[in-house]
């Protein structure tokens, strides 16, 4: 924080302004299956939510009417993983506070808006000043009076509101955003179960005629019921000859050869939302990566985690051609038989994933190999369907794709407004 203090400010500990009320300490007993939610840390998400969906309860009681928290209260985890992150209730039934989940309320004083309060305990710097004020052994703790200790700039109440005012206006929009993203998620959930059991049927037609008459014969599956047209082979029948690859081993890479700009070696820690994230990927001379040629990846394969998280795979893109299928990974590369894009929604399904769990070898920690990639069931409709089916998957992955990008733009905005304004270093103009 900067020591030049804006005009007409002040800095002050929270305590000043507001306190911390501390939980109820539920018995185990006390829980029940239905009833009056409770709030407790792990409800409190790392996107400044407070999310129920996996909530205990409480049988309503009275005794218990000021543990009661509603509408707007500012919740704070005190321990744990998440000991700092602070979310605000925006549901309209009440729930509980329990332990070691924190409430701030005002100390009855006219000088602060508890929305104000709301945005200057959402700050990285006010986590920051958590984790480094946190005490304990096995996991960070925090205290109230060390909550209340923490040092803020406060400008006069009307500037509070205003300010409030603009960045709450932003968190509305990215929680719409969220909201409209969390939606496609669903949408792309239900449409690619029905979509890869149950296909998109035979097509008739070309041009503005073209249409899709739907299945009507079907047979068992080891995912299920499917069209009778479909086949049931393995990877390795829809991969080219040794099309199945291991990643370099550890003697081929080591650490000390990453460079800063180069070309990216693509670890199983790269692989987010099922394709390849460039965040802090590792990078290795040209002349290097030209010694490690048959590891190069081309549009349309496919990169497994070979071990610990199985399940987890990339779609290579033309973005990442030429990068290195790194250590700790498997490639499949499909013949012409076989859609990629198909093929990669395909993965996605529970049953594959728990096929590839199931069949991973290893007690400490799971292992794939190509033995057991290349024995992989996979479902294989006429090739025109599986272009169909992934034509339309890729479109709601287009659509989600532009949202989260202007989930991002928000949330970087939002930032830097918190930095300008909560600083005082742009001053808002009052009505």
């Amino acid at each position: 924080m900067s020591n030049t203090i804006p005009e007409g400010w002040v800095q002050n500990k929270l305590g000043k302004y507001v306190g911390i009320q501390g939980g109820n300490a539920f018995k185990s007993e006390a829980f029940t299956e239905v009833g009056i939610p409770v709030v407790r840390i792990s409800n409190i998400k790392k996107d400044g939510s407070i999310n129920l969906n996996s909530s205990i309860f409480a049988n309503e009681d009275a005794s218990l009417s000021r543990f009661k928290v509603q509408y707007g209260d500012i919740l704070i985890a005190m321990s744990g993983a998440t000991t700092g992150k602070v979310g605000r209730y925006t549901l309209n039934n009440y729930s509980y506070l329990n332990q070691r989940v924190g409430r701030f309320f005002a100390k009855g004083s006219n000088d602060v808006s508890m929305d104000y309060i709301h945005q200057v305990t959402a700050k990285d710097s006010f986590v920051q000043s958590i984790l480094i004020d946190a005490i304990g052994g096995a996991q960070p703790n925090i205290s109230n009076q060390q909550i209340e200790s923490i040092i803020a700039l406060f400008p006069p109440l009307p500037e509070q509101q205003k300010i409030a005012a603009i960045l709450t206006s932003v968190d509305e929009v990215i929680e719409k955003t969220q909201a409209q993203i969390n939606k496609l998620k669903d949408l792309k959930t239900a449409m690619m179960q029905t979509l890869l059991t149950n296909g998109v049927g035979t097509k008739q037609g070309t041009g503005n005629g073209e249409c899709y008459i739907p299945h009507t014969e079907f047979k068992d599956s080891p995912v299920g019921r499917i069209p009778k047209s479909w086949e049931v082979v393995t990877l390795r029948d829809v991969v080219i000859d040794k099309g199945l690859q291991t990643g370099p081993f550890g003697s081929q890479l080591h650490a000390h050869e990453y460079v800063e700009k180069g070309i990216p070696v693509v670890m199983p820690k790269n692989m987010k939302s099922n394709r390849v994230s460039s965040e802090g990927i590792a990078q290795i001379t040209l002349e290097k990566a030209e010694s490690l040629s048959k590891h190069r990846v081309l549009s349309g394969d496919i990169l497994f985690s070979r071990r610990g998280d199985i399940g987890r795979f990339a779609l290579i893109e033309d973005v990442n051609i030429g990068s290195i299928c790194g250590t700790g990974c498997l490639k499949a590369r499909l013949n012409d038989s076989m859609s990629s894009s198909f093929f990669a929604a395909y993965l996605t399904l529970e049953y594959v994933v728990e096929w590839l769990i199931n069949n991973s070898v290893g007690q400490t920690m799971l292992n794939l190999n190509t033995s057991i990639l290349a024995a992989l069931p996979v479902l294989k409709p006429p090739l025109e369907e599986q272009n169909k089916i992934a034509s339309l998957i890729t479109s709601l992955d287009k659509n989600m794709t532009l949202k989260e990008k202007k989930l991002l733009s928000l949330k970087n905005t939002k930032k830097a407004l918190m930095q300008d304004l909560l600083t005082g270093k742009v001053r808002v103009k009052l009505d």
